[in-house]
């Protein structure tokens, strides 16, 4: 992770630090996945200087992305082995290079990180890995101070000075486990979608599947086939019988978008485009896995209760007032990587950030990318290249 490999320190540089200092750089960027690569592209055509490469420590105006996770492909390499790319939605080019339509039944989490680095290696992005950012603080005139370590060597710390951050850390490290009445006391497996791998893994009982998303179907569809399932969800399931335009994905970031201004916590994509009726679904559905119960009452030590005796809402289905279940399988999402911004006091009073699309209202150094409308392959690339432009308006006025 030593930022220098590069020529020597010259007086010229703008580099140049103490063992113990701050190296400056133009932009920082934290996170390699979707958006953090589309910002690296857009950084590196305005023509920034990524730290590493041949003359950095002496051009005008640099950039570094720093990752956590040990190779190429975002939160992708993270997903479990039988999401194949047929199954996976939603999964877009990166700017100026094409995904080449792989074998769909090849994994995503194979195909992905191999397009990733591919992408990495054709730009000279230079992303610095496996590396943490543990800290954000504010400085005197202005600036930011980024405090990142290496993940396999916590002691080796590098502090960069940087006149603007492209955050793009996304979601992954942050598995959302919701509070219900008896969690504590069930004593079977419990499990997030998060460390899900294998469905023979949960093969030696009835496994009852938490949340109304992509991954909730997706994982119940693949439990199914070796175990009995139950399907549980806040609200009826959105069904969209209807092809998945770019201008619902308009809609649908606008949506969102409009939370995040006023300050709020923001709603997932899917929650705006409900779930495409896809022929794999569509069976789900005619076999009744894809039947779901609304969210239960309670958890007791063997399984999960439901105490209301009132008829079931249109768009669920009914079923015996107790289930027992070996696993709980919580397909209930993630929440923003942002700890690390925390010394920048960036939150709202809403518990959100007040957002002017990918810029911090409050702090417009701080670009969010994979943030509210962007947390999707939909806004990614667009929110690459918005955050890229609003640091170069910001700095030319």
């Amino acid at each position: 992770m030593d930022p220098s490999q590069s020529p020597p320190q010259t007086r010229r540089s703008r580099r140049a630090r103490t063992p113990s200092g701050p190296v400056d750089v133009t932009v920082v960027v934290i996170g390699a996945g979707q958006a953090g690569l589309s910002a690296a592209y857009h950084l590196r055509k305005y023509g920034l200087v990524a730290v590493g490469e041949a003359g950095w420590s002496t051009a005008d105006e640099t950039f570094v992305v720093l990752d956590d996770a040990p190779q190429a492909g975002g939160a992708w390499q993270h997903r479990w082995p039988g999401l194949t790319m047929a199954d996976a939605h939603g999964i877009h080019d990166l700017p100026g290079m094409p995904l080449v339509a792989p074998d769909p039944d090849e994994p995503a989490a194979f195909a992905v990180p191999y397009y990733f680095a591919q992408y990495e290696e054709a730009f000279d992005l230079r992303v610095q890995r496996p590396v943490q950012v543990s800290q954000v603080a504010p400085l005197d005139d202005g600036s930011l101070l980024v405090r990142s370590h290496s993940v396999t060597r916590p002691d080796e710390v590098v502090e960069w000075r940087a006149r603007g951050l492209i955050n793009a850390s996304g979601t992954w490290t942050k598995p959302f486990w919701p509070t219900y009445p008896g969690r504590a006391s069930f004593v079977g497996r419990q499990l997030h979608a998060h460390d899900f791998r294998l469905p023979e893994d949960l093969s030696d009982g009835h496994v009852v599947v938490v949340g109304g998303g992509t991954s909730a179907v997706q994982l119940t569809l693949a439990v199914s086939r070796v175990t009995t399932t139950t399907w549980v969800t806040r609200r009826p399931p959105a069904w969209r019988d209807v092809r998945f335009t770019p201008e619902l994905g308009r809609d649908a970031v606008a949506e969102v978008d409009a939370r995040t201004r006023a300050g709020l916590p923001p709603s997932s994509i899917v929650s705006v485009t409900g779930l495409p009726l896809t022929p794999e679904y569509r069976l789900g559905i005619t076999a009744g896995i894809l039947a779901a119960r609304p969210m239960f009452s309670r958890i007791t030590p063997t399984g999960v209760e439901w105490s209301s005796t009132d008829p079931v809402p249109d768009g669920w289905t009914g079923g015996p007032a107790f289930v027992e279940a070996r696993t709980l399988l919580w397909c209930t999402g993630f929440r923003a990587s942002l700890d690390h911004l925390a010394p920048l006091h960036l939150r709202a009073p809403g518990g959100g950030i007040v957002m002017d699309g990918t810029q911090v209202v409050a702090n417009p150094r701080v670009q969010l990318v994979g943030y509210g409308p962007s947390a999707s392959t939909i806004g990614a690339n667009r929110a690459g290249r918005e955050a890229v432009h609003n640091l170069r308006t910001l700095w030319s006025r």
